[in-house]
């Protein structure tokens, strides 16, 4: 599945699920821009894939912002001068909480991010993907697809099934220029997304459940990897793939299937 001359635009790429992928994509031969809100972080993984071999920039941008998204796009372009692959993947849990304590500033923080962000991201890098063909790969969840057990995540499922509306409309919009976008919906994956959790009075409202047994039946309760999702976003991005659009995939170890 090599990536030789493709370029890949990757949002969240300073940790977690974006730091796999973007270390992947480059380990097969992409060039990659990472845009993240966070420098530092984002730094360190240039770092290494430039000490592996690999191509890489870094662009400051927070994605719930569109003159920031789209002044990174266009960086990118002015170095690069084409765009291949978009891993839409930045975003946050949130607020989780009943509705009574769900803020309006709580809830718009995280369509903010989320739901926006994955717009911005997509509208900016639309014009130079339809150029030559190319990939889109949006990071959803279990959460709003087929779990809705998780009490209080009702901002975040409604970003992530909004995200899999938005995938599959572009999918057939973008099908003509040879465009494909999928979406991807990971369940428990050891990443640092928690801490952009805060949970309020959520175990008042939650309904009980229980699963002595675990609740990944394919790993005995142990969650993915973060590599796990960077190799189905090379799978993705890649020609392996070249029929395939407008498709949800889940990435959980069976865990939706049980939980949903």
């Amino acid at each position: 599945m090599t990536l030789d001359d493709k370029v890949a635009l990757v949002t969240g790429g300073g940790s977690g699920l974006g730091e796999a992928a973007a270390r992947i994509l480059a380990r097969e031969g992409a060039k990659v821009a990472i845009v993240e809100q966070h420098q530092k972080d984002a730094q360190k993984v240039a770092d290494a894939i430039k000490q592996d071999g690999g191509e890489v920039m870094v662009l400051a941008a927070d994605i719930s912002k569109p003159q920031e998204v789209e002044k990174a796009v266009q960086k990118m372009i002015d170095q690069w001068h084409h765009l291949d692959i978009v891993f839409a993947n930045a975003g946050i849990n949130g607020v989780w909480a009943p509705i009574e304590d769900l803020t309006p500033e709580d809830w718009q923080k995280t369509i903010n991010t989320n739901l926006n962000g994955t717009f911005y991201t997509i509208k900016y890098a639309a014009p130079y993907l339809k150029k030559q063909g190319g990939s889109v790969i949006v990071t959803a969840s279990v959460n709003g697809t087929r779990v809705f057990s998780n009490t209080g995540a009702t901002a975040y499922s409604s970003t992530k099934a909004a995200q899999v509306a938005m995938t599959k409309m572009l999918a057939l919009e973008l099908a003509k220029h040879r465009v494909r976008v999928n979406v991807i919906c990971p369940g428990a994956i050891e990443s640092n997304i928690d801490q952009s959790t805060e949970k309020r009075n959520v175990e008042k409202e939650k309904e009980p459940a229980e699963y002595p047994e675990g609740t990944i039946p394919l790993t005995d309760g142990e969650p993915g990897k973060a590599e796990d999702v960077g190799e189905l976003v090379l799978f993705l991005a890649s020609d392996a793939s070249k029929h395939i659009t407008g498709t949800e995939m889940w990435i959980d170890g069976g865990e939706s299937l049980l939980e949903g």
